[in-house]
């Protein structure tokens, strides 16, 4: 059967040739003879894969010898506590941004642990941008201010970073990481699940300023704490290990297509040209205010949900799934991750006028 062209907000499509050379290597790694999923995670061979994972991720994100890279059993949601647990004092206070539904949910699981002081919401606009705030808005003594970059659900995300004076910055990037370049030196924290531009699901990535380790409260669960997930290499416990050399693979495409530089114009590209579609479309209409559209998840509706879930029915069976909106907002949604070719794109965008020609 030929392949689809998958636009799942992730689990997401992952790049071709890494699916190939992990098929290719199932069974039997290099020499080793047996699969990586059957490695000791403390074996050479797999310690091997490990460091080539992270030295994969140091080089195409720029990440200088000043942070830690830790790959996490978790997710992104699993930081959503580690990081008050890591970075917010008892009596200390910590600023959120109130941009999507994980934003709204980091704040919330925050509050378990501390004082958090929400500076911003668009929750009740339905989040269709990103909430104005300035620096001024921030507490003082705040730990940090977390955001989260791209917003999945409903395809915004921040196109300038704020500003933040001497409060840490922490970013929950789990749908953007990797399609656009940023400076990683802007950032306190920047964390991801990898089930979107890194690799298949099951880990988070933490880069963490070296600085803002060794604070853990005691309650913190040692598998939680970066200080002692650092000094033992991600291993505290059993790390998601087939994960992480997935994710290596994928580092390897990205580098092959010359890196993040290169596949932000790319993304540029491909975002352009399906927001061209829908500005010049009679039949459907993006969510998201422009000012603040996300080049990853393009969200969009016809106005009337029935004839959503008929576009979604049909453009299935042309080969292009997973285009229904998420169950918080319904309508339609395109996730055009890294590993979505612009003939993906170009082919939903023909397969659209092609149906608005039927139906207007």
């Amino acid at each position: 059967m030929d392949r689809v062209y998958n636009f799942a907000a992730g689990p997401a499509a992952m790049p071709l040739p890494a699916l190939e050379k992990a098929r290719d290597e199932l069974c039997a790694y290099g020499k080793t003879g047996m699969s990586v999923m059957e490695m000791s995670h403390r074996s050479k061979m797999y310690l091997e894969i490990y460091q080539k994972t992270e030295a994969a991720f140091r080089s195409v994100m720029q990440i200088p010898d000043t942070y830690a890279v830790l790959f996490l059993a978790g997710g992104a949601t699993g930081q959503f506590a580690a990081i008050p647990m890591n970075l917010l004092p008892e009596d200390g206070v910590a600023d959120y941004v109130d941009s999507g539904n994980f934003a709204h949910g980091a704040a919330v699981e925050a509050k378990k642990y501390g004082n958090v002081h929400v500076i911003a919401s668009s929750r009740e606009e339905n989040y269709v941008r990103i909430p104005a705030f300035t620096v001024a808005d921030l507490d003082a003594n705040a730990a940090y201010l977390h955001i989260t970059t791209n917003n999945t659900i409903f395809g915004t995300r921040y196109t300038k970073l704020p500003e933040t004076g001497s409060i840490p910055l922490v970013a929950d990037a789990s749908s953007n990481i990797l399609s656009e370049v940023y400076d990683i030196n802007r950032f306190g924290v920047m964390y991801a699940g990898a089930q979107k531009n890194i690799g298949p699901a099951g880990m988070a990535v933490v880069i963490v300023r070296k600085d803002l380790m060794g604070h853990a409260r005691a309650i913190t669960p040692k598998i939680y704490d970066w200080a002692k997930q650092a000094e033992g290499d991600s291993m505290v416990n059993t790390p998601p290990t087939y994960t992480i050399y997935m994710a290596g693979l994928c580092l390897d495409w990205v580098a092959e297509q010359g890196g993040v530089a290169a596949l932000e114009k790319v993304n540029i590209e491909k975002a352009a040209l399906l927001y061209d579609c829908l500005d010049n479309s009679k039949l459907f209409k993006g969510t998201a205010d422009p000012a603040f559209r996300s080049r990853m998840n393009v969200t969009f509706v016809t106005g009337n949900p029935d004839q959503d879930a008929d576009f979604v029915k049909e453009a299935a069976a042309q080969g292009l799934v997973n285009l229904k909106g998420h169950r918080l907002v319904g309508g339609i949604r395109a996730s055009i991750y890294n590993a979505m070719p612009i003939e993906g794109v170009q082919k939903l965008v023909n397969f659209m006028k092609e149906y608005e020609a039927k139906h207007v």
